[in-house]
């Protein structure tokens, strides 16, 4: 073919798809301005309804997504394309990408059960897996923690929704587990009566549920008391750090010991 011919056809082409690709170029370039919109719509929406803040920005995501791939089904529709035989490529693709990616995957599924499900919020005191923390962010792939010294770390959501999970916040009010030891030759009723007087001194115990105090076991250098309050979850440490000190002061001061563990050594002379 000379070169006339050649020119000629390209030119026919280019008049053939200039429309076309102009008109993809548009729907693209208006597209993606129309989901970056209804993104920005939806946060917004979603916060003056007063949503879950962790919801805020998956919700957002997932609308600015389907509209991307939305606009771009449009796009290549717009070319001439087949619509079923682009989205069967992009299923393709998706069912590769979905096995090299299946661990990923499987955060963000746990990701959809714990925003689902919500067995923890932000703010809480969690402890997932023997790692404790306060809870600063969930999100599709992970979960943050705060540790108490401040430490982040990031458990990844399948972790999360596999392993046993303790909320330590999920009551209004917890109980305070404590155990006394008072000597063999102390006197019981007496330890019983120190021990429910400090508790009816501390004003963040509870009434109801009713405090228990109990002899609990003998144990090998000490006959060891429970001593069980129930108090708001806010105040749970600091009541339980007053509680110690308080019993061991008011039981010392009412002549009661509190035995350490201790051992007797008895010698034997042998004849010669």
């Amino acid at each position: 073919m000379d070169p006339q011919s050649l020119f000629q056809m390209a030119a026919e082409q280019v008049v053939a798809w200039a429309p076309k690709v102009a008109g993809a170029l548009a729907v693209l370039f208006f597209g993606w301005i129309l989901a970056g919109w209804a993104r920005s719509f939806t946060r917004k929406a979603l916060a003056r309804s007063g949503a879950d803040d962790a919801l805020v920005p998956f919700i957002s995501g997932l609308v600015y997504v389907a509209l991307v791939a939305l606009v771009g089904i449009t796009a290549v529709s717009t070319l001439g394309v087949a619509a079923s035989s682009f989205v069967a490529v992009i299923g393709a693709a998706g069912l590769a990408i979905a096995l090299a990616f299946q661990g990923t995957f499987s955060h963000f599924a746990s990701g959809i059960m714990l925003l689902t499900f919500r067995p923890f919020d932000l703010g809480d005191w969690v402890e997932i897996g023997g790692q404790a923390g306060s809870v600063k962010e969930i999100g599709i792939f992970s979960v943050v923690l705060a540790t108490g010294d401040n430490v982040q770390v990031r458990i990844p959501n399948s972790q999360v929704f596999g392993n046993q999970m303790k909320n330590y916040n999920a009551y209004d009010t917890r109980r305070i587990d404590m155990v006394v030891g008072v000597s063999y030759d102390d006197d019981l009723g007496t330890a019983i009566q120190v021990c429910q007087d400090v508790l009816a001194a501390e004003s963040r115990v509870l009434a109801e549920p009713a405090p228990v105090v109990a002899i609990h076991e003998l144990g090998d250098s000490s006959v060891n008391l429970v001593v069980r309050p129930w108090v708001q979850a806010a105040d749970y440490w600091a009541t339980r750090w007053a509680l110690t000190r308080a019993l061991k002061e008011q039981l010392e001061a009412a002549g009661l010991n509190l035995p350490y563990p201790q051992r007797d050594v008895h010698l034997f002379q042998e004849s010669a």
